[in-house]
């Protein structure tokens, strides 16, 4: 009884992952900060919401209500829709996309065919060639502490936070609490997680601990149910 949590796929472009969810009771659950910005759905019966939802910095409890169905895709990193900009859909301030009857998606003031978890990668696939699901290619150099020939560090900051939500600062501390999480759920010592996170001592861990996963080290290494990274 509970929730029922998988990821489907990967390797998909401009995507991390494609996941989905079932609760066949009311579950608590606790989604983690993250990065990446995402598309979702929800399901109930015949009635389907899509979501448009940036970066996470702080942890959240939530519930995953009875008799629901959830799936989505995790956008990789700097990919984006540019008509919703990511900042102002951080911490769960969602855009709500229009449905029409039929199970159609609109989105650009274009009907879209709604998707399914078997087959979101050619939804996603549709958006790409129509502009309107992107990637900043300078992303990836900015977060590995490089910038573009010519480009000024205060434009390469500002077009980071453009594309992701977040700024390059703010994701590393996001990072840096996902990979200690995952060392401690998987069974790690907390002073391994310490210097894997470049924490300064196990105080500093557990603030951080509390902040992106609502949990602390002890809590985390006693295999809480269901945490969503």
């Amino acid at each position: 009884m509970g929730m029922t949590f998988d990821t489907i796929a990967g390797e998909l472009p401009l995507v991390q992952r494609v996941w989905s969810a079932t609760c066949d009771a009311p579950t608590p659950f606790t989604s983690v900060a993250k990065g990446s910005s995402m598309i979702a759905f929800a399901r109930h019966r015949h009635s389907v919401t899509v979501h448009v939802r940036g970066p996470e910095t702080k942890a959240t409890q939530l519930t995953c209500p009875e008799d629901w169905e959830f799936f989505g895709v995790e956008l990789q990193l700097g990919a984006y829709l540019p008509l919703f900009a990511p900042a102002a859909l951080a911490d769960l301030n969602d855009a709500l996309l229009p449905t029409r009857s039929g199970g159609r998606v609109v989105l650009d003031d274009r009907d879209w065919e709604m998707p399914t978890p078997q087959n979101v990668d050619v939804f996603v696939g549709r958006l790409v060639r129509a502009g309107l699901l992107t990637v900043d290619p300078a992303v990836e150099d900015i977060r590995h502490g490089e910038r573009p020939r010519g480009m000024s560090e205060r434009t390469a900051q500002l077009r980071f936070r453009r594309a992701v939500g977040v700024s390059h600062r703010r994701l590393l501390g996001i990072e840096r609490g996902q990979l200690a999480a995952k060392l401690l759920a998987a069974g790690s010592s907390i002073a391994d997680a310490v210097a894997a996170g470049g924490y300064y001592d196990q105080p500093d861990l557990t603030r951080a601990m509390r902040a992106a996963t609502g949990h602390t080290p002890g809590e985390l290494r006693t295999d809480i149910p269901f945490l969503a990274f």
